[in-house]
């Protein structure tokens, strides 16, 4: 907040006081550089690093790649950038080598998951050196953990924390905002359904997925945390209408169409609803979210709903089980993903069906001009990096959701840069 709206010095004839923003700006300013990606040398983080060095100059935008293993760096840079581009060496477990890069940026970008393992110490590191960070956590207890541990220093720092800045869960975020600013209403219900999409996952998000899945077999609180659909709101806000999310296929009578679980939306509906809480209820207390795939109307729609289904029987199995060990064998492994070709034929296409209190309706449509995963995620979380450096964004700081965080700015650069769409369609 600042203190001195009416200018950057305020002056009596006995005091000079100054504004604390513009001390951290000054700070900022004098960084050897606006983003640091770490994890460069991973699939998502190289792709990310593409993106930054295919579409902005480097005199607009000072930025490096970062990891442990400069051999793997030196690759990336020799086969997808230049030698403009700088390399930094630290390793997730080294406190010392994490501060000595993160003072030396305005922001963090980072890929390395699982955030559970890999994440926590980076996360610290950034609070401390005053520096923002945004990552693609789709991990809702370490995100929960992060914000018990840090939120408040990081508000007493000036810092944005901001997780899910991929396809989970910044079109889910940013498409509710959207609606909100398009309708100006509260108490809506919205009911987001996938209704395509094309790509696959990396061995990185496997990876992400079995260790939840650890923890919340080893951790009666980790299960706890990840079953409570308002588990990332702030204590003693976490209660409302919202259930549990879909675990079956069923039939959606108020969009007549049957639906499937959604892999997503375990982290897609809290950030939705953390957005809502940090804005002091900007959408209501009574407002509704769930998420789910649309499969189609009668025997096929149902048939295709227990079809995607399956899947996610393998994914939920016991670590060790039969089911376990042969999505382990057939799963990709970490460092692998959709080639470029496939990743430049993906896409996604979600509707938001929303139903308001006075019984009108509407629906809402997001897309992305990639596959969800990979090719479209990395243009996400590269424009939220950048959004972080170079945006004047409202004074908000702690553990907080995309469009808490960067709001309109953010929703600008998806539409313009990042291949997205927003738009209302009856």
């Amino acid at each position: 907040m600042d203190l001195f709206p009416e200018g950057k010095y305020s002056f009596n004839f006995n005091q000079v006081s100054f504004n604390p923003q513009l001390i951290l700006n000054m700070s900022l300013d004098k960084r050897e550089f606006d983003v640091i990606i770490w994890g460069a040398s991973g699939f998502t983080g190289r792709l990310v690093a593409e993106y930054l060095f295919q579409n902005y100059r480097h005199n607009e935008l000072k930025w490096a790649i970062a990891g442990r293993d400069s051999n793997k760096l030196n690759k990336i840079r020799d086969q997808y950038l230049d030698e403009k581009i700088s390399i930094i060496i630290a390793d997730s477990f080294d406190k010392v080598s994490l501060s000595k890069m993160t003072k030396r940026t305005k922001v963090i970008c980072t890929t390395v998951g699982p955030y559970a393992k890999y994440g926590s110490l980076l996360v610290k590191s950034c609070v401390s050196s005053k520096t923002h960070y945004c990552d693609l956590a789709g991990e809702a207890q370490w995100i929960r953990k992060m914000i018990d541990l840090h939120h408040e220093d990081a508000k007493d720092n000036n810092v944005r924390i901001v997780n899910s800045c991929g396809f989970d869960s910044i079109p889910s975020d940013l498409g509710v905002y959207y609606i909100y600013k398009n309708i100006s209403k509260k108490n809506l219900s919205i009911r987001m359904r996938v209704t395509g999409a094309k790509g696959t996952y990396s061995g990185g998000t496997y990876a992400s997925m079995q260790n939840i899945i650890k923890e919340a077999f080893k951790d009666r609180d980790v299960r706890k945390s990840l079953t409570n659909p308002y588990g990332l709101n702030p204590l003693g806000q976490q209660d409302g209408l919202d259930k549990r999310d879909l675990r079956s296929v069923k039939y959606d009578k108020r969009i007549k169409s049957w639906i499937s679980p959604f892999l997503m939306a375990g982290i897609n509906t809290r950030i939705v609803r953390r957005s809502n809480a940090l804005s002091n209820f900007s959408y209501g207390k009574e407002f509704t979210y769930d998420e789910a795939v649309m499969t189609g109307k009668g025997l096929k729609g149902r048939l295709n709903g227990i079809f995607l289904s399956i899947p996610l029987m393998f994914l939920a199995a016991k670590p060790g089980s039969f089911f376990n060990k042969i999505f382990n064998i057939i799963s990709p492994k970490p460092g692998q993903g959709p080639n470029k070709k496939e990743r430049e034929n993906g896409y996604f296409s979600l509707r938001f069906f929303v139903f308001q209190v006075d019984g009108n309706k509407s629906i809402f449509k997001v897309t992305g001009d990639k596959d969800p995963g990979y090719g479209s995620t990395s243009k996400m979380l590269a424009e939220s990096a950048v959004c972080l450096a170079k945006d004047e964004l409202e004074e908000r700081y702690g553990v907080l959701t995309p469009s808490y965080a960067m709001g309109d700015n953010i929703l600008n650069r998806l539409i313009s840069k990042a291949g997205l769409t927003f738009k209302e369609i009856k």
